[in-house]
C-alpha cells in the first residue's frame, strides 16, 4: 500500500486574509480610499502622541521655574 501525498498549505496571515477579502469585496478605487483612510488615522494617531508628549515636556520645564 502506498502512502497518501501530503499537502503542505502555509496558514494564511490575518492581514493576508483580510487583503484577499477586501480584493473580493472592492473595487480598486475603494480599495486606495480605505487604505489612504486608514494611513491618515495612523497620522492622527502619531501626531497626537507627539502633542502629548511635548506638552509633558513643556509642563516639566515650566514645574522647573
Amino acid at each position: 500500500m502506498q502512502a497518501a501525498p501530503v499537502r503542505a498549505n502555509a496558514i494564511p496571515t490575518l492581514s493576508g486574509a483580510l487583503r484577499a477579502v477586501e480584493s473580493l469585496l472592492l473595487n480598486g478605487g475603494q480599495r486606495t480610499a480605505r487604505r489612504n483612510a486608514w494611513t491618515s488615522v495612523l497620522e492622527d494617531r502619531r501626531r497626537a502622541k507627539d502633542r502629548v508628549e511635548a506638552q509633558q515636556v513643556l509642563d516639566r520645564a515650566a514645574a522647573r521655574l
